[in-house]
C-alpha cells in the first residue's frame, strides 16, 4: 500500500499567550526536534507559521482576508505521509503541539487522481 498525503492545519484560541522563558523554549525544541527525528519517514513537510497577509479571491472580486475569525484560528500547516489517517493521527498525537490545551490540530487527506 502506497502512503497517501495529509495536511495538517495548526489551530489555535485567539489571544495572547504569554511568552516562553528562554529555558521553556529550549525544552520545547529538543521535543520538536526529537520528534521530528521519530517520525521523519511521516514528515514531508514542516510547513510554517501563516502571516496575516492574505487574500479571499472569488469570480468576480478580490477581498482583504482571510477573514478575522481565520486570521486568528488558523495558524500553520504541515504536510505529513501515511498509510492512513490513522497511522497520521498517532504521529500528530505524538507531537508537542497537542500538549497546548488551546491549540487544536486538523488532518486532512490530500485527495490525488
Amino acid at each position: 500500500m502506497s502512503n497517501k498525503k495529509f495536511m495538517c492545519i495548526l489551530r489555535s484560541e485567539s489571544g495572547a499567550c504569554e511568552k516562553p522563558s528562554p529555558s521553556d523554549m529550549e525544552t520545547m525544541y529538543a521535543k520538536y526536534q526529537a520528534w521530528q527525528s521519530k517520525f521523519a519517514k511521516n514528515i514531508l513537510d514542516m510547513g510554517g507559521a501563516l502571516s496575516g497577509a492574505a487574500a479571499v479571491v472569488t469570480n468576480d472580486s478580490v477581498k482583504d482576508g482571510p477573514f478575522i475569525e481565520l486570521k486568528e484560528v488558523v495558524g500553520g500547516y504541515m504536510l505529513l505521509s501515511g498509510e492512513s489517517l490513522d497511522e497520521v493521527v498517532k504521529v500528530i498525537q505524538q507531537s508537542p503541539m497537542v500538549e497546548n490545551p488551546r491549540t487544536s490540530l486538523e488532518i486532512r487527506e490530500i485527495s490525488t487522481p
